[in-house]
Order: C-alpha cells, then sequence, then structure tokens
C-alpha cells in the first residue's frame, strides 16, 4: 500500500484470496481520513475477475464509498469517499 499523491492510496491485492482483499480494504477504508478521496484497488485482470467483481460488489454499499468508479485501466477500481 503505497500514496500515490495527496488524496489518494493506492492498495495492491494481486496474488490475496477474496477474503484476505476484502479485509485489507475494509481495513483501509476504516484507517481513511479526511485527507483521503479515493481509494485505487488494483486488482488486476489477467488471472479472472474474482478480485474485481468482489471490490466492485462488496464496496459499493460501504457507507464510506460515495461510488465505484471503473478507472481507465482494467486492473484498478477506484473507491471515491468524497468528491475533490
Amino acid at each position: 500500500m503505497a500514496g500515490l499523491s495527496m488524496g489518494i492510496v493506492e492498495v495492491d491485492i494481486h496474488g490475496m484470496n477474496r477474503f484476505q482483499a476484502k479485509n485489507l480494504i475494509a481495513g483501509r477504508l476504516k484507517r481513511a481520513g479526511g485527507d483521503i478521496y479515493r481509494i485505487r484497488v488494483i486488482h488486476g485482470y489477467h488471472n479472472g475477475t474474482s478480485l474485481k467483481d468482489m471490490v466492485r460488489k462488496e464496496f459499493r454499499g460501504h457507507p464510506k464509498v460515495l461510488r465505484v468508479e471503473v478507472a481507465m485501466n482494467p486492473g484498478e477500481t477506484d473507491l471515491v469517499l468524497r468528491e475533490f
């Protein structure tokens, strides 16, 4: 997990199972302060859609997530917490 730029945090879930990935993302959402407005989840796309589908389904209704955005890169999904 690394800061991409101010307000955007990347969470790389490559190689994780759905349970591990969901817990990592949920923990990052829980710790996200007011300075974070977007969490970019890097799930990849060459090895199937299980992680991508989980991210887009599970976090669409999360109380901290304003909306889920499909990124230009098919291996990423952005969780928008607030407008910049």
